[in-house]
């Protein structure tokens, strides 16, 4: 009995050696490896693409934000605050760019919810921008799929620039140029279509006088 168990026991003493190993190599070696790779080739975007404002982060580019008027007396919080540009939509969280909740509105184009949304959105964004709702760029009224989007069109943002430099005393030529320093070209070339970040094109925004 005891002869025979004796290949039982090489075996599942193999299988062990074999799950350390592995445990070593995947759980601890490669892990190890890769971060030292990013960290090393791209720090930045390895910790998270992270904005600095007087050496404290306080935004990642990664994760879009809304950019809201502080509530005060007579006044709720939530309403878009014209000295910045404005995101598109987000689903995720009541108020919306919540990271511990991303998702989409997950409403077919033919919903009757999501047809209503973007009338009322399409109508406030015009009356908004001073411009005619027919002009309003679609990602001005539809949210993205994680609902944590930071880029908008270029469309939109050159839509917003009059708005924002009206409501911060800037010239509109100041403005403008500070979207086309932050303008990214399409993904590889011919994937998506051009965009802004808002993100940080608001964070370069906000060092203008």
């Amino acid at each position: 009995m005891t002869l025979a168990l004796r290949p039982v026991v090489r075996r599942h003493l193999s299988a062990l050696r074999m799950l350390l190993v592995f445990t070593v190599i995947t759980g601890a070696g490669y892990p190890l490896l890769i971060t030292g790779i990013a960290q090393a080739v791209f720090p930045h975007q390895a910790n998270g693409s992270l904005i600095e404002e007087n050496g404290r982060p306080v935004a990642s580019a990664l994760i879009g934000q809304n950019f809201v008027l502080p509530e005060r007396r007579g006044r709720a919080a939530g309403r878009p605050d014209p000295k910045w540009f404005q995101p598109r939509p987000s689903a995720a969280g009541p108020a919306g760019y919540d990271a511990a909740g991303s998702a989409a509105s997950n409403l077919g184009p033919n919903n009757p919810v999501l047809v209503r949304l973007v009338k009322e959105r399409r109508a406030a964004v015009a009356a908004f921008d001073g411009v005619p709702p027919s002009s309003v760029p679609v990602d001005a009224v539809t949210a993205s799929g994680s609902g944590l989007d930071p880029d908008i069109s270029r469309a939109y943002a050159d839509q917003q620039v009059n708005r924002v430099a009206r409501a911060r005393g800037l010239r509109t030529a100041t403005v403008r140029r500070l979207v086309a320093e932050h303008a990214e070209g399409r993904d590889i070339g011919f994937l998506g279509q051009d965009g802004v970040n808002v993100v940080e094109l608001n964070h370069a925004l906000s060092t203008v006088k």
